[in-house]
């Protein structure tokens, strides 16, 4: 049996031979090691061993991703190739001074805080409405979900729908109030100096959100933390920034990150991490149906993220029961 496939304790297991143990130093070793890049260009070899034909281009091309590769100090031609999507171009970053490399996402959040936090299309509209344009809004939803009421089949007449349409209309404003809100407005000044350097965590907060594939709730708790830099921030803020952006059409992994980038922006931590664990509706009662199924999804900032000890930390006092 491969010992790969079996536990070291396992009575299966055959005991570790000397020549095994230098092996494995060894390959421990070679990957500690400076890492020299592959020449691409020059001998290149197929699966077998045997030479490919080289690829056919215009005159020049090569010259022109060779001035591009000795500008990048790349060797290998593929990596100078753009993205496909430009949200997936990469800033370089220097190999070996981070545990994890920075999110290109969480270069340059966009945090309006004259306004509204990540706006989407039509908040604002809805934000700054007139008591008139507002309860056209009311009437207009509620229209919609009468309709949605009469296309499953339901009478929207009857005693027990008759004022659903106007009460599922007010339940849905509700429970996306959150795009009325801006980070500016739920922080209201509660930024404090104090001389603290140590971890501050503030966790098992309940979130309650809508999923915005199929409009169905996912709740759950998230677990706030970071590291001051001679600015703490008042606790009861860090429950209402993830209320603020779980009262919105979500998907979990963009909510956990735009709470992290918000306590970021706010008090320019030495590091900030959010770990949220949900059930999501959309797969329990629909679709996979796993009602036991959790998704558990993570940001870390600063040295959260270029930190390993920090951030196991971290992890280590969200867990601690």
């Amino acid at each position: 049996m491969p010992s790969a496939l079996i536990n070291g304790s396992s009575p299966l297991a055959p005991p570790t031979s000397a020549s095994e143990r230098d092996r494995l130093f060894a390959s421990i070793q070679s990957s500690t090691k400076t890492r020299q890049p592959v020449d691409l260009d020059g001998d290149e070899r197929g699966v077998n061993g045997h030479h490919s034909p080289p690829p056919q281009h215009e005159p020049g091309d090569r010259e022109k991703r060779s001035q591009a590769h000795a500008a990048l100090g790349l060797s290998h031609p593929h990596l100078t190739e753009a993205a496909r999507d430009p949200r997936d171009e990469v800033p370089p970053t220097t190999l070996g001074t981070l545990s994890r490399p920075a999110s290109p996402y969480t270069l340059n959040p966009p945090i309006d805080f004259d306004g509204l936090s990540w706006p989407s299309l039509g908040t604002r509209e809805r934000l700054e409405a007139t008591p008139e344009e507002a309860q056209q809004r009311l009437l207009k939803l509620s229209g919609a979900v009468k309709t949605i009421l009469e296309c499953i089949g339901e009478d929207p007449e009857r005693e027990g729908l008759l004022r659903t349409p106007e009460r599922y209309a007010k339940a849905m404003l509700f429970l996306t109030k959150g795009y009325e809100e801006n980070v500016r407005d739920i922080v209201n000044g509660a930024v404090f100096q104090e001389d603290h350097d140590e971890l501050v965590i503030v966790k098992d907060i309940e979130v309650f959100s809508l999923c915005e594939h199929h409009l169905v709730p996912f709740t759950g708790k998230i677990h706030i933390g970071y590291i001051p830099n001679r600015r703490v921030l008042g606790l009861s803020k860090l429950a209402r920034i993830a209320e603020m952006f779980s009262r919105r059409l979500q998907v979990q992994e963009r909510l956990t990150k735009q709470v992290a980038l918000a306590l970021s922006e706010v008090l320019r931590p030495r590091g900030v991490g959010v770990v949220m664990e949900s059930s999501h509706l959309c797969m329990v009662m629909r679709g996979v149906q796993k009602t036991s199924a959790m998704t558990t999804t993570s940001c870390m900032l600063g040295c959260m993220r270029s930190s390993a000890k920090t951030r196991e930390e971290f992890l280590n006092l969200v867990n601690r029961r």
